[in-house]
């Protein structure tokens, strides 16, 4: 039984559309995992994602990174995949818009009755790789313009540690 002070991300993975459940905080030290997670599915030809966020406590940029950098693979498919995020509550939703990303995503109200599928739940690790990190700001100024001013500082510096990484 997982601890109940971590965050999850469970999943309905064999369903369509595919189905996540954010469960707690989902930022830069858990994400990895639900990255991974998203791009099997993408090579699997998933092209339908519901996620709930009711019970999500918050995001970072870098989880919302995955967010733009999943949409826009979508939104490269013949005909485009479908992205929802629903029951984003208050703040969430401020995150979403703050960054331009309803553009690239479906914001829905309600997870469909339908969806309310059994979750496996996915393990957490921790995660501090600067390039997933990078990949994901890198996202969300390709998501939108306005965004290089507000993250240019971090890519910078991420960029800065993943060639130091790479010459050690």
């Amino acid at each position: 039984m997982s601890d109940p002070q971590q965050p999850t991300f469970l999943v309905s993975a064999y369903s369509e559309p595919v189905v996540v459940q954010i469960n707690g905080k989902a930022n830069y030290l858990n994400c990895n995992t639900f990255r991974e997670f998203i791009e099997k599915m993408l090579a699997d030809g998933k092209t339908q994602y519901v996620m709930d966020f009711t019970h999500c406590k918050g995001m970072d940029s870098t989880f919302l990174g995955i967010l733009a950098g999943t949409a826009l693979e979508l939104k490269k498919l013949t005909p485009p995949g479908v992205f929802v995020v629903c029951n984003l509550g208050e703040r969430n939703h401020e995150l979403i818009c703050n960054l331009g990303l309803q553009n690239l995503l479906t914001v829905g109200d309600d997870l469909p009755e339908q969806n309310q599928a059994i979750f496996s739940e996915l393990q957490n690790i921790e995660v501090s790789d600067a390039r997933t990190v990078l990949k994901a700001h890198e996202n969300l100024v390709q998501a939108d313009d306005q965004n290089a001013t507000k993250f240019q500082d971090v890519i910078s510096f991420l960029r800065n540690q993943v060639e130091q990484s790479e010459k050690e």
